[in-house]
């Protein structure tokens, strides 16, 4: 056997990695200040009825159908701008609108019954 197989392997795995940057990024050019910073994200997780869910999908249905598709968490933000922009008054009928919910998990829809346990030994 030879070991020419081994050296264009090696070839190929050097050849895979990347480059070095150059040390005159424009990224590195700009002093931290300048540079954009992204905003800090949130992770929250909440309750809303089946139907108001439902509604979610619809409107991202509607956004495919405009040519600008649309995550759940954009259209909540972008109903959030719109409810930022409301004066006073329309915020106060919007929210009137909305029925209060209980909060929290909700139960699971038919019960099922716990099967008993068996007695260690």
């Amino acid at each position: 056997m030879s070991n020419a197989p081994a050296a264009p392997k090696a070839e190929a795995k050097s050849a895979r990695t990347k480059p070095a940057k150059a040390p005159g990024t424009p990224a590195a050019a700009l002093p931290k200040d300048a540079r954009a910073k992204k905003p800090k994200l949130v992770r929250d997780s909440f309750t809303i009825p089946k139907d108001e869910y439902a509604v979610i999908e619809t409107l991202k249905q509607r956004a495919v159908s405009l040519s600008q598709p649309a995550k759940k968490s954009e259209l909540l933000r972008a109903g959030l701008k719109l409810l930022a922009s409301l004066s006073d008054g329309a915020l106060r009928n919007a929210l009137q609108a909305v029925p209060s919910i209980k909060t929290g998990r909700p139960k699971a829809e038919t019960p099922a019954a716990k099967p008993a346990k068996a007695p260690r030994k």
